[in-house]
């Protein structure tokens, strides 16, 4: 590229460091990745923020968007200089989720929720001490809840996570807590292990879990876990909603509803609790 052209586009289009080696393929693969994760985060960013973010010069972070364009994994736009994830990278998360036949399964499901109880209903799996949402169907009331596919969330602050951690055993969970702590985010956050370990013996017993407004003020949920062919917990069912709406009253209607829901998707899928 010339270096006139350069000039003229300082936040798209650097000059190359001379100093960069090539070669490194497993380094260039990590930092590539890297790359991929921070465009997936954002739907424009700037090269100079992706560099930033990534902690490698803008002539490294350029060389690699330019590769991962070449291959469609990253788009970018000449008229603001705008870096964005690409239709490849969504293929190569499609693949993923083709892979976990319950996404599949539960999306009619989901619908079905959704028309009973009137509410955004979730599908989310446990990854790292965190819970990710795989899929969504949402009302449409003009206020509801909203997660993009792929949002993380802790997990002693949703339903959905507290009804995977019920699940597991008591010292997976507590190396979970040393690892990730109980932090705090609203004043109903649980941040007390005593309290978290008796909420779970609770939702053990009842098959479900509820979540009263600790990780988000205002919104209230209810989920129950989902079992794959080992009996084990893959993943976990939910309603969210305003709290406005999601009145105590509905609590238990909402609750027996996800968890025939779960019970049936663990069906679907030829998973036994």
């Amino acid at each position: 590229m010339a270096v006139e052209e350069v000039a003229r586009r300082p936040r798209g289009r650097p000059r190359k460091d001379p100093s960069e080696k090539e070669g490194s393929t497993v380094l260039a693969l990590e930092r590539g990745l890297r790359i991929l994760s921070i465009l997936a985060r954002e739907r424009r960013t700037s090269l100079s923020e992706v560099a930033m973010r990534a902690g490698m010069p803008p002539s490294t972070a350029h060389r690699l968007m330019m590769t991962l364009q070449s291959r469609r994994y990253a788009d970018y736009d000449e008229s603001t200089q705008d870096w964005m994830i690409g239709v490849e990278a969504f293929r190569i998360g499609s693949g993923f989720l083709n892979r976990m036949n319950v996404v599949e399964a539960a999306h009619p499901m989901l619908q079905g929720l959704v028309a009973e109880t009137g509410e955004t209903a979730n599908l989310a799996i446990a990854d790292d001490g965190d819970v990710i949402f795989v899929s969504q169907v949402e009302t449409s009331n003009p206020i509801r809840a909203f997660f993009r596919l792929g949002t993380r969330s802790r997990m002693h602050a949703s339903a959905v996570g507290k009804a995977l951690l019920a699940q597991f055993a008591q010292e997976e969970v507590e190396s979970l807590l040393q690892k990730k702590g109980l932090p705090e985010f609203t004043a109903k956050t649980i941040t007390r292990p005593d309290r978290l370990f008796a909420e779970l013996e609770l939702i053990r017993n009842q098959g479900w879990s509820f979540d009263d407004e600790e990780h988000y003020a205002g919104m209230r949920c209810v989920a129950a876990p989902v079992f794959g062919t080992r009996g084990n917990a893959i993943a976990a069912i939910s309603v969210s909603g305003p709290s406005v709406r999601f009145a105590d009253r509905k609590v238990a209607d909402f609750s027996a509803t996800v968890r025939r829901t779960a019970a049936d998707l663990t069906r679907a899928i030829g998973g036994t609790a």
